[in-house]
């Protein structure tokens, strides 16, 4: 065994996807499972990347050793995304996650946001009703969210996540590609996102286009390092593009815009899903450019041909948030797809696996 495989032999997961991108959840609390010390979300996230590293470049520990068992192959694969369930930084949420990837931890996660607050649901951690609406409230490293989930007959039947505050960082900055020249929006979301129309690239948002969608999607990234506008004022955790929102424009419904993206996050990930943060940031672009108002919806498309619906919450509905930016909410399904019990032989050779 390498000294980077985790001491944990065992791990107990409950899996979920939200509009068919996947989430694996892990709570730290279950016996044998290392803590994540901090007093609060950001600082247990902190703790988890390790001190030197960064969001896609974790150092090694205990904790980090157990997410590496569950995205790796043959457990996982490089498209994975889960979160580990902490404690909350105030008795004002029920519970804290910090998110993973393949390629280590994010400060904001929509997809994720939404399978919690049904997880929550399921496992009775938050009582709700046969019929009607929960309000599921989560500290996450990048502040507190909530997910209102939506019950009919008995079952879940959609989740809605509201977002931290959501503002433009900058517009039109351009960007030089191997497929030419692009002007990039950036936003932050609770995570910052550089959009960018995928036909100034010479493409459509298709499967058959995914390999190019990839290329441009990490190309925008590395050029972007570092720009003014994908600082956060909060420091760096929250700093530096974490995805790039390849987009399309698709016929308006009656409801407002209608767009299918592809985003591409951490280092070439793809999100299966119409990404919920992300359509946070595309709505706040689209307020700004006028396009969509507190009566309007957004129907956002994933390059998988799942959606998410976006809204702007009215700032009388939002009291205290509208000098930090636009608040959002986010709509969607998030199902369970499976429970299990992961274990690491420890003379299995292959340790915590591998990803191609």
């Amino acid at each position: 065994m390498s000294a980077d495989d985790p001491a944990v032999r065992e791990v107990r997961t409950a899996d979920y996807h939200a509009a068919g991108e996947p989430f694996r959840i892990v709570d730290t609390a279950d016996p044998g499972l290392p803590p994540a010390p901090g007093d609060t979300v950001a600082e247990r996230c902190a703790t988890a990347i390790g001190p030197g590293g960064s969001g896609t470049a974790p150092r090694p520990g205990a904790l980090d050793s157990v997410r590496r068992l569950l995205v790796q192959e043959p457990r996982g694969h490089a498209g994975m995304y889960g979160g580990f369930v902490v404690p909350p930084d105030d008795d004002g949420a029920h519970f804290g996650v910090l998110f993973w990837h393949k390629d280590g931890y994010s400060t904001a996660c929509g997809h994720g946001t939404m399978a919690l607050g049904a997880w929550a649901v399921d496992t009775g951690r938050v009582p709700a009703p046969d019929e009607g609406d929960v309000p599921v409230r989560i500290d996450v490293p990048s502040g507190r969210v909530a997910a209102t989930v939506h019950r009919s007959g008995g079952r879940t039947t959609g989740v809605t996540f509201r977002n931290v505050a959501a503002r433009v960082g900058a517009r039109k900055v351009p960007v030089a590609t191997s497929f030419g020249i692009a002007e990039a929006d950036i936003a932050h979301a609770g995570a910052c996102y550089a959009s960018v129309r995928a036909r100034d690239l010479g493409m459509d948002v298709s499967r058959a286009a995914l390999g190019d969608l990839v290329r441009a999607g990490r190309e925008i990234r590395t050029a972007l390092a570092g720009h003014p506008a994908t600082w956060h004022p909060d420091g760096p955790l929250l700093s530096g593009v974490y995805g790039v929102i390849l987009h399309e424009e698709l016929p308006d419904t009656p409801f407002g815009p209608h767009q299918r993206n592809v985003t591409v996050f951490a280092d070439g990930q793809v999100d299966r899903s119409p990404c919920g943060s992300g359509t946070s940031a595309r709505l706040a672009l689209l307020a700004e450019d006028g396009r969509i108002g507190p009566e309007d919806s957004l129907l956002h498309e994933s390059v998988a041909g799942t959606v998410f619906t976006g809204r702007i919450v009215p700032a009388a509905a939002a009291p205290g948030a509208a000098p930090a930016g636009l608040v959002t909410e986010v709509t969607g399904s998030a199902y369970r797809t499976g429970e299990h019990r992961f274990t690491l032989d420890p003379h299995d050779a292959l340790g915590a696996g591998f990803l191609l």
